[in-house]
């Protein structure tokens, strides 16, 4: 793994510690779920 890979995944778990924290965990997991979603999608219309 490397270093920008490590960053960005101590990031992630930063930010959703802090979105728990705020009371914003729902919005995120939400927006997170979108994502994969339309990732998953866009991979198969273009594959």
């Amino acid at each position: 793994m490397g270093m920008k890979s490590r960053i960005y995944k101590f990031l992630r778990i930063w930010n959703d510690i802090d979105s728990v924290r705020k009371g914003h965990a729902g919005k995120r997991i939400g927006r997170r779920a979108a994502g994969k979603a339309t990732g998953k999608v866009l991979k198969k219309l273009f594959k």
